[in-house]
C-alpha cells in the first residue's frame, strides 16, 4: 500500500524531529580535545556504513528484480545519507541520489539469498546493525554530528520496521 507506506515514512521522519528538537547545543562552546578528529572518523564511518548498505539494497534489487519498486525509496534515503556524511558543507542540502555501481564505492558486492523472503531479513538486519552501531556512536559525536547520527539511526529503524512487514505488496 502506498499510502500506508508513506504514512509510515512521514512517521519516522517525524519520530527524528521529536528526537533531534530533544537535542539542545551546550549554552557555552565545548573545548576541542580531538573532537574534530573523531568527528572526522566519525563521518568517515557514516559514509563507509551507508555506502555499504547502498550496495546491498543494489544487490538485493539485482538478485530480486520484483522488490525493486518497494525499495527504491529506502535505497533513495540511504543514497541521502552517504551525501550527507560526506558533504562538506555540513549545512548543505545532500543530493537525493547516488550512482549505482556494481563495487559501490571499492566494496564487493554483498550476497544476497536466493529467497526474497529471507533478502528481505538479510537487508533489514544490515540496516538494523547500522541503526545500533550509529546509537552508540552518540555518546562520543559533537553535537552536530550526533544530532545527523540520531536521524540517520532513527530512520534506518524505519527501514527494518518497513522491510520486516509482513504481507505488503508494495
Amino acid at each position: 500500500m502506498p499510502r500506508r507506506r508513506s504514512l509510515l515514512l512521514g512517521g519516522g521522519a517525524l519520530g527524528a524531529v521529536a528526537l533531534l528538537s530533544g537535542c539542545s547545543d551546550d549554552a557555552e562552546p565545548r573545548r576541542d580535545t580531538g573532537g574534530e578528529a573523531a568527528g572526522a572518523l566519525l563521518r568517515a564511518r557514516g559514509a563507509r556504513d551507508s555506502t555499504a548498505l547502498l550496495a546491498r539494497y543494489d544487490a538485493t534489487v539485482d538478485a530480486h528484480p520484483d522488490l525493486a519498486k518497494r525499495l527504491a525509496p529506502l535505497r533513495e534515503e540511504t543514497a541521502r545519507h552517504v551525501a550527507a556524511f560526506t558533504t562538506k558543507d555540513h549545512s548543505a542540502s545532500p543530493s537525493a541520489t547516488a550512482s549505482r555501481s556494481p563495487s559501490a564505492g571499492g566494496q564487493r558486492v554483498p550476497k544476497v539469498p536466493e529467497d526474497e523472503k529471507q533478502a528481505l531479513s538479510a537487508l533489514a538486519q544490515a540496516e538494523r546493525q547500522t541503526a545500533d552501531t550509529r546509537t552508540a556512536a552518540l555518546a562520543t559525536a559533537p553535537p552536530e554530528l550526533a544530532r545527523l547520527l540520531a536521524s540517520v539511526a532513527a530512520c534506518g529503524a524505519a527501514h527494518v520496521y518497513l522491510l520486516t512487514q509482513r504481507g505488503t505488496d508494495s
